[in-house]
């Protein structure tokens, strides 16, 4: 296991940090220091609907508001209870499509998230101009938003870099999902002229943020709140829901295998039981440490019908990191005779019970 001890961060509110931080790189190759890492929130609650102290002309303004942004993350992490591995992590946050607008593609704004509007309706004359720029406002705007994080973060919480989408969901984004999936058959060279331009700065522009982080002494960490002191890489993939085998393999899989092959952990984001369908190739990428299961919501919702899934990644020798309902507890863990390579995230803010449930997980 790596020496993580030199990587301490003295925070006022997690003082068993670097405990921690051992059980998430036993985590990382399929071990347990002592129990199974939790984290007491569920993925995506950053966007769920909340009020507002202040009003904005428009929703734009709103999100381009660095200050309140990360003013209100403090607020809200104010007398919350940071057990187990609830790191504090406010990450940078323009939408899921930041990267993309970076290439010059316009958003549109809601509440919680933001769509963009594609710019290319014609290869031949649109892809020439697209290209990422490093100077445009929305770059800049989240230089602004992590800066101002890390002014004020000491001893309170991490900073984490924002949501980055690069290779084909950035092409699907600039191209719009439906007429990409055409080109996939009907202009392959093309669609991957596209994915390889999208992919091309990413490195750049995750080191650009990652060396901010680290030369505060923070790691790599993101909206999954799960830290590397080397580089941590979210891959996705979410077109491969829509996609056969043949495509995937010829379209997704290079671009995320050179994507993996450059960081030191990367956690695959799953986003459902389509996305699985290529479960065996994903798992053959360089440097994967595990999977994030996302397995959706209504009837897919029930953590119980996945074990068969989860337990096939776990021997297939990489964790996992899924979301679980506090009354699924219980007969989760009796599914496995064994927690190593699973990281439980779930929605408790109760401190009590997230006591019972650090107890009850480390009988396991």
């Amino acid at each position: 296991m790596n020496n993580i001890t030199p990587w301490n961060v003295e925070l006022e509110n997690m003082p068993h940090f670097l405990k921690s931080v051992e059980r998430v790189y036993a985590w990382y190759e399929g071990e347990v220091v002592d129990r199974a890492p939790i984290r007491f929130s569920q993925h995506n609650a950053d966007y769920n609907t909340r009020e507002h102290a202040k009003t904005w002309p428009t929703l734009e303004d709103r999100w381009m508001d660095a200050e309140y942004a990360v003013d209100d993350y403090v607020k809200r992490l104010e007398g919350r209870p940071l057990l187990a591995e609830t790191f504090p992590v406010y990450f940078p946050n323009l939408g899921p499509n930041w990267y993309a607008a970076c290439f010059g593609v316009p958003m549109e704004w809601g509440d919680v998230t933001a769509w963009a509007e594609p710019v290319i309706h014609d290869y031949e004359k649109d892809l020439p101009a697209v290209a990422f720029d490093i100077n445009c406002a929305m770059f800049r705007k989240m230089e602004e938003m992590t800066d101002y994080a890390l002014s004020i973060c000491e001893g309170k919480f991490m900073v984490g870099y924002t949501d980055l989408h690069p290779g084909i969901d950035c092409a699907m984004s600039i191209r719009g999902i439906e007429n990409l999936l055409f080109d996939l058959i009907d202009r392959p060279e093309q669609a991957e002229e596209l994915i390889a331009k999208c992919e091309e700065p990413y490195r750049e522009v995750f080191d650009h943020f990652d060396a901010k982080l680290k030369s505060h002494g923070l790691p790599s960490a993101t909206w999954m709140t799960v830290p590397s002191f080397g580089k941590l890489n979210i891959p996705s993939a979410d077109i491969s829901a829509m996609v056969s085998k043949p495509v995937f393999g010829r379209f997704i899989y290079p671009v995320l295998e050179k994507e993996c092959g450059y960081f030191t952990h990367n956690i695959f984001h799953m986003d459902g039981k389509n996305v699985a369908l290529h479960t065996d190739s994903i798992l053959t990428l360089p440097n994967l440490n595990a999977i994030q299961w996302v397995q959706g919501v209504g009837l897919d919702a029930p953590i119980l019908q996945w074990i068969p899934y989860l337990k096939s990644i776990l021997n297939a020798g990489k964790s996992v990191i899924l979301d679980l309902q506090v009354s699924e507890l219980d007969p989760f863990i009796d599914e496995f005779d064994k927690p190593d390579g699973i990281m439980l995230c779930i929605p408790s803010s109760d401190e009590e019970e997230q006591q019972a449930i650090i107890k009850r997980v480390e009988k396991w």
